[in-house]
């Protein structure tokens, strides 16, 4: 084989004796563009030689701004009424399917309603970035309605099938707007969507899982670059993934996101992981996204069912004031008769406030409980969790409740974290595995049971473990 590959001639020699045998060029060109090829990689060769033999000192690094930073997220009731108005503002030649137009319907009405759902909280996000002029990017599979028809970004022409984008119609000098429904590849895909957020560091670039699950498809890009390039060769990246997160019985493939994958890969500020458990949350986290001064990744665990959830609705006013909200306390309860502090995140706390409430309040284990909601979760907002801890001085016990088995979930990364700021709050004199009690599912190898009924027994099980714990 090795005397074979000797006598082999080169490719460049082929391939030059066919462009001469086609008439396409003359052997003087060839030559003389071998020529200059040579010349370019001498010259190079020389200047790489010569820099090698007088090395420079490298620069000393520029203090970075603290992260993560606050900013001015809130945008103007007129940005909120226009950007409503285009999801009805359909032109005539349009031709909506009529089961789709009392859904975009619904949505603006949302405004006047003060209920606004987590489908218009995103559209009012990506569209006030766009008349700010930010180019957003979205793609995965079945992005542009949504996995669940929560969103519905790109309406068809049931007639033409030609396709429509409310979003783009905003006004004459807004950015564009690309959604795409993506290949059936996580790997591929999201290796896209990160060079293409290198190349356009201007644009909030989203990927989106179909099911949080299937970003496992996509680990090596997560592990080799969106985690860890910063870190290996200075490569910042904006790039956001969002991933449907949430127990709803729907099996072992399509209810885990793998968070204590994401948690396990943070440090050093390289990265920012989110749970939201309100619209205006959600909205104010995607705007943070583009005009903090950090550039960086941001990954977020977003609901199903919770998405046309009553009791998740905002209201207007939390999109024109306020800003992205790591911490949300507990104003429903008498902070003095607190006795028993829970920490969650996600879709779990509307479970435990729903229980609460079904108990009322003459049961002293619900008017003793009060929940805190944790919606960053990397990095771990200890200022505020501190704060929130203080509003209890005679809390005797502090629970992490969460949805998924006890080796999943945020509870390994919460055991090692949320202990230390629980400490600074309210003492260390109580032994660490006393402080911080875990309410989960049990260790388990799979994310989830493959029986809906088996779910709905462990979750009800769960909720009550809570309040009896």
């Amino acid at each position: 084989m090795y005397d074979l590959i000797d006598k082999k001639r080169s490719v460049r020699k082929l391939y030059t004796e066919s462009l001469i045998g086609r008439g396409d060029i003359t052997l003087e060109e060839a030559e003389q563009a071998l020529q200059d090829f040579q010349g370019q990689l001498e010259k190079v060769f020389t200047e790489v030689r010569e820099a090698i033999s007088t090395p420079g000192e490298a620069p000393a690094p520029e203090p970075q701004p603290e992260f993560p930073v606050a900013v001015p997220t809130a945008v103007s009731q007129e940005v909120v009424k226009r950007i409503a108005e285009s999801q009805v503002n359909i032109p005539d030649h349009v031709t909506v399917h009529p089961r789709l137009l009392p859904q975009l319907q619904r949505r603006a009405a949302m405004i006047e309603d003060d209920t606004i759902d987590w489908g218009m909280g995103e559209t009012l996000a990506i569209g006030s970035l766009l008349l700010e002029g930010t180019p957003v990017r979205l793609s995965g599979q079945d992005s542009r309605r949504g996995t669940f028809g929560q969103r519905h970004a790109v309406l068809i022409d049931r007639v033409t099938g030609e396709d429509f984008t409310p979003l783009q119609y905003l006004a004459d000098d807004q950015a564009r707007l690309n959604v795409y429904d993506s290949l059936l590849s996580e790997y591929a895909v999201m290796g896209f969507e990160y060079g293409y957020s290198l190349a356009r560091p201007d644009a909030l670039v989203m990927w989106e899982a179909q099911f949080g699950d299937f970003v496992n498809g996509a680990q090596t890009v997560v592990d080799e670059y969106i985690s860890a390039a910063e870190q290996k060769w200075g490569q910042t990246s904006g790039v956001t993934l969002l991933l449907p997160h949430g127990y709803e019985g729907q099996g072992p493939d399509h209810s885990s996101a793998r968070i204590e994958r994401f948690l396990q890969l943070c440090a050093q500020n390289n990265m920012t992981v989110a749970q939201p458990t309100l619209p205006s949350n959600y909205f104010h986290l995607l705007r943070w996204q583009v005009h903090n001064p950090h550039h960086k990744p941001l990954v977020v665990f977003t609901p199903k069912s919770m998405l046309r959830l009553k009791a998740a609705a905002s209201k207007t006013e939390e999109f024109t004031t306020g800003a992205f909200r790591p911490v949300i306390g507990d104003d429903t309860v008498d902070a003095a008769a607190v006795r028993k502090v829970v920490f969650c995140a996600g879709k779990l706390y509307y479970d435990l406030e729903a229980e609460r409430k079904k108990r009322g309040a003459t049961d002293a284990a619900a008017a003793e409980t009060a929940i805190i909601r944790l919606e960053r979760l990397y990095p771990l907002p200890g200022a505020e969790l501190q704060a929130e801890i203080a509003k209890y001085p005679n809390a005797e016990k502090y629970l992490w409740a969460q949805e998924e088995p006890a080796n999943q979930g945020a509870w390994p990364f919460i055991a090692l974290n949320l202990i230390d700021h629980l400490d600074l709050a309210v003492g260390a004199d109580v032994p660490h595995g006393e402080r911080l009690r875990r309410i989960s599912r049990p260790h388990s190898s799979s994310p989830a049971v493959g029986s809906a009924k088996r779910h709905q027994a462990e979750q009800e099980q769960l909720v009550r473990e809570v309040f009896e714990a």
